[in-house]
């Protein structure tokens, strides 16, 4: 569901008043000349949608939340714009607490076969993943891609123009699982790569692309020191590249690094751990690992491989010994679950999604 359903859904079974609001509806809108007039007297739950629209609220918010005898608890739901984000913070700091919707995940689709594949291909929009047929996911995530391109990045304070954006955005998807190369991807589109950077933090803030940064270590090989990017989700990723089908899905070059970026993805979920607090790491001799966090103090690295018969391989061990770590996992489809090493297991993702990684 998305945030608005899922604000409903919540709304639902609170117990006393509920009031809500959309901004994007011309009369809420236009109720909100004066705020303090509509919000000072409720009480319950007050659910303020689309608040990107009235963005000098949240100074309101803070005298209301700050009453003595306030009776109002505000759910604020909007976009991931920075500016609006970090005015919320610096107006409700100690007030506020952010939850950010991401797409389906494993954990809430099942993990059966049909449903695995369905969630790579289709990724984890909702009105993607539960179309009835593939022709209605495809087109919905068209749609998306251009409404995302048209509307929100320009609600979101980005002045590109969308043409622009959109072969930017598709030359991101080619490199997905891949480091970045500003100077590259800005030479393609005929910027600079200051430029081509701008563009990608505007991706990244509105959280379209991840950005996994690497680990640096006191260690006597020369590391890689750009970022790799992926899509957040697989089925735009598909969108921009052109694939609307599981078949022409598995016979495009992209494929591997599509399954790499869907499996780093749950990962990072399955660790529960935050995208600012992990990284890959890579050596400029070719060692590399997919994934590295540290985890309640124990070093976990993790390589996602699109096989059945993973192996060891140098990098691995390397990657062992340098960075010390404690444990590693190599993420394969399916549901198989054995060990490569003392230290290193082989895990489908299924497994993984079911049991963990521990």
């Amino acid at each position: 569901m998305g945030k608005t359903t899922l604000a409903r859904s919540l709304a639902a079974g609170v117990d006393g008043p509920v009031t809500t609001f959309d901004l994007e509806d011309p009369t809420d809108l236009a109720r909100f000349a004066d705020p303090k007039l509509v919000l000072e007297p409720l009480e319950g739950l007050v659910v303020i949608d689309e608040v990107q629209h009235s963005r000098d609220l949240f100074r309101l918010l803070r005298v209301l939340v700050d009453r003595p005898d306030n009776r109002a608890t505000f759910l604020v739901l909007g976009s991931a714009d920075p500016g609006l984000l970090r005015q919320s913070s610096e107006s409700l700091a100690g007030r506020i607490a952010y939850h950010a919707l991401d797409p389906f995940r494993l954990d809430e689709t099942g993990t059966a076969p049909e449903l695995v594949d369905r969630l790579w291909l289709r990724g984890g929009f909702p009105r993607s993943f539960l179309a009835s047929d593939e022709a209605d996911s495809v087109a919905w995530r068209a749609a998306f891609v251009t409404t995302f391109l048209t509307r929100d990045l320009g609600q979101l304070g980005v002045t590109v123009p969308a043409t622009t954006m959109r072969r930017f955005w598709t030359m991101v998807a080619h490199c997905h699982g891949n480091r970045w190369n500003a100077a590259e991807l800005g030479r393609s589109l005929g910027v600079s790569a200051p430029t081509a950077n701008r563009y990608l933090d505007a991706l990244v803030d509105a959280l379209v692309v991840r950005r996994l940064t690497p680990w640096f270590e006191n260690v006597r090989k020369r590391q890689v020191k750009a970022p790799k990017v992926y899509l957040a989700d697989t089925g735009l990723l598909h969108s921009l590249l052109d694939i609307d089908s599981e078949r022409e899905l598995l016979g495009h070059p992209r494929c591997g690094a599509s399954w790499e970026g869907f499996a780093i993805h749950e990962a990072v979920r399955i660790l529960d751990a935050a995208w600012d607090r992990c990284h890959y790491w890579a050596t400029h001799t070719g060692a590399e690992i997919d994934l590295f966090t540290v985890r309640g103090g124990e070093r976990i690295g993790v390589e996602a491989k699109r096989t059945s018969a993973p192996a060891m391989t140098r990098s691995l061990h390397t990657a062992l010994t340098d960075l010390r770590l404690d444990r590693a996992f190599v993420l394969i489809p399916g549901e198989a679950r054995f060990r490569l090493h003392e230290r290193v297991e082989a895990v489908g993702l299924a497994r993984a999604c079911a049991e963990g990684l521990a």
